[in-house]
């Protein structure tokens, strides 16, 4: 048995955190920080939730890694851009304290946890062109880690989104090199230091983790350095509730229900719903499905439900952390550089191009479902690639020339055929529409202006192409058999509405009043960011800071 194991609920906490992932284990870490008794509960049998399956891009403009860098910049820039792309559905004040405050939660997590960042070099603002934004990025990651000190607990730490080796290490920033197989020399050279690395590191008996893993590792000693207690499979089923305030929850574990008081306050950071389908239902645009989303198997919406409950206000439940996905038998694929490489385009069901296709994955499944709103079919959507592409550059996993796996065909993933004529019939479109489509665009590629869409114009769209194509990087004819189209769905990483919160994260009713005693952080909280995404980390930077605030308002009275 180790310590993990033994963890029992006692009655009463000053504060009880609901959700182990980026928010909830840094509202925890504050709130024992402040010499506050705090418990957290967790309803999987993880830590890590969403953020241990990302990315683990964060954006706090600011920050000292970003500092060290030389890439920190006035404050009132990084304003000016959420000021931009925001706007009134998030009220100034909010969005202004999260970039006043988000630089003080990274010192706080450099002194109170192993993990550190470092700045992903010149990946982009997603509106780099908005006013205030950065071409160059204000996006840090967490420097890869031996996570060999969390012990036994280390079994503890989420599945990952997607499987690969033990200790092969593979950063945000070597991501962007290798998605180019062997068309620049750092391709190759990023993977044989991974290997060797990994080798190396395996012989030394070490434990290695990057990108979410590390910052969920991190956290995650942090609190057990903290002693900080954590409860897994318990979960929470409702709020106490006592003269308007709320005073405690109530939680299920091994089939038990109990209550544990917070004699101080309740800090939600239970994650979205994206895995609720009753919610996304009732909520999201359609079509919509549970098995396009990679969020947490566990965020069902338990704790914005008992927010509700309790009277909270809600918004942005219609909108999520959006991405085109490929829906591939094992899982759900998130597109980021497949989509954006030179020699793909995405078409509907009348085999036309609808946006530009290396758009911010937000903003390209806004688009999607902008289409399903006009009574046209776009969903499912196909990207449209030829073998010049596959012999070029990864695919879903898959390196340069290696083949579709069977399954993906024979589940209908994936159209292969001879000419564009044939794919058009296997995909149900319009045949002479989709080679117009394409020829259209194989003479913006030779030009290298997209009249239609203005790929390759914004500096976001040039950190996901190929520097050795030209004149735009972004766009490559589409002309060498065989052709394949891949299915296209509008996936997510997780739900962005939830329960209205302050700039001291405490939850709202929809009067404006404060449900006191109740605090919300993550995705279980409406977004600051609104209906857009600033960058790489825009969730898990808010995530952390409104965590943060959360506890010290409840030890101060102010997030101060």
């Amino acid at each position: 048995m180790t310590p993990r194991d033994e963890v029992t609920l006692e009655t009463a906490y000053d504060v009880v955190v609901v959700g182990a992932g980026g928010a909830g284990m840094t509202a925890a870490l504050t709130a024992a920080k402040q010499g506050l008794s705090t418990i957290l509960i967790e309803k999987s049998p993880y830590f890590g939730g969403s953020t241990a399956r990302s990315g683990g891009g964060v954006w706090i403009p600011g920050n000292y890694a970003l500092k060290k860098a030389g890439q920190a910049d006035d404050p009132a820039e990084s304003k000016k851009y959420l000021d931009s792309i925001v706007g009134d559905v998030v009220p100034k004040v909010r969005r202004d304290t999260y970039i006043d405050r988000g630089p003080e939660v990274m010192e706080f997590l450099r002194e109170n946890t192993p993990v550190r960042f470092t700045w992903v070099p010149e990946y982009a603002d997603y509106l780099p062109e908005a006013p205030g934004g950065r071409a160059r990025g204000r996006t840090v990651e967490a420097i890869p880690m031996n996570a060999k000190f969390l012990g036994a607990e280390l079994e503890r730490l989420h599945p990952p989104y997607g499987k690969a080796p033990a200790n092969l290490v593979i950063t945000q920033a070597d991501y962007r090199k290798i998605s180019l197989g062997m068309r620049t020399i750092k391709g190759p050279l990023t993977l044989i230091r991974a290997t060797l690395m990994r080798l190396l590191t395996l012989l030394l008996g070490k434990k290695m983790y990057a990108m979410g893993n590390a910052i969920a590792i991190g956290l995650r000693k942090g609190l057990v350095d903290a002693g900080v207690p954590v409860s897994y499979e318990t979960e929470l089923t409702d709020l106490v509730i006592e003269n308007g305030r709320v005073v405690g929850v109530k939680v299920l574990k091994d089939g038990a229900a109990s209550e544990i008081r917070a004699t101080r306050g309740v800090i939600l950071g239970s994650g979205g719903f994206e895995k609720n389908l009753e919610m996304r239902e009732k909520y999201q645009p359609q079509p919509t499905s549970v098995d396009w989303t990679t969020g947490a198997p566990s965020n069902q919406g338990g704790g914005i439900l008992a927010g509700i409950t309790a009277g909270a206000q809600v918004d942005l439940m219609d909108d999520a952390w959006w991405g085109p996905t490929i829906p591939l038998p094992n899982g759900p694929w998130f597109c980021l550089a497949e989509r954006n490489l030179p020699g793909s385009i995405i078409v509907n069901a009348a085999g036309k191009r609808y946006m530009n296709e290396a758009l911010p994955y937000v903003e390209a499944t806004h688009a999607i479902y902008e289409g399903e709103a006009t009574g046209v079919t776009h969903v499912p959507s196909w990207m449209i690639i030829d073998q010049r592409y596959r012999n070029r550059y990864l695919f879903a996993g898959l390196g340069p020339r290696q083949p579709f796996p069977g399954r993906w065909l024979k589940e209908g993933v994936i159209k292969k055929a001879a000419s564009l004529e044939e794919l058009a019939a296997a995909i149900d479109v319009p045949a002479d529409a989709l080679t117009e489509t394409v020829g259209r665009f194989n003479g913006f590629a030779r030009t290298g202006v997209d009249e239609d869409f203005g790929r390759g114009e914004s500096a976001y769209d040039k950190y996901y192409s190929d520097p050795r194509v030209l004149p735009n990087p972004s766009l490559h004819v589409i002309d060498q058999a065989p052709f394949y189209a891949v299915k296209i769905v509008p996936g997510d990483l997780g739900t962005k509405g939830g329960l209205v919160t302050d700039e001291r994260a405490r939850v709202l009713r929809p009067d404006g009043s404060v449900i006191e005693g109740l605090y919300a952080a993550g995705n279980c909280s409406s977004a600051v960011m609104g209906h857009t995404y600033a960058g790489p980390g825009a969730t898990i930077g808010p995530a952390m800071t409104f965590g943060y605030l959360a506890a010290l308002d409840i030890a101060h009275g102010e997030a101060s």
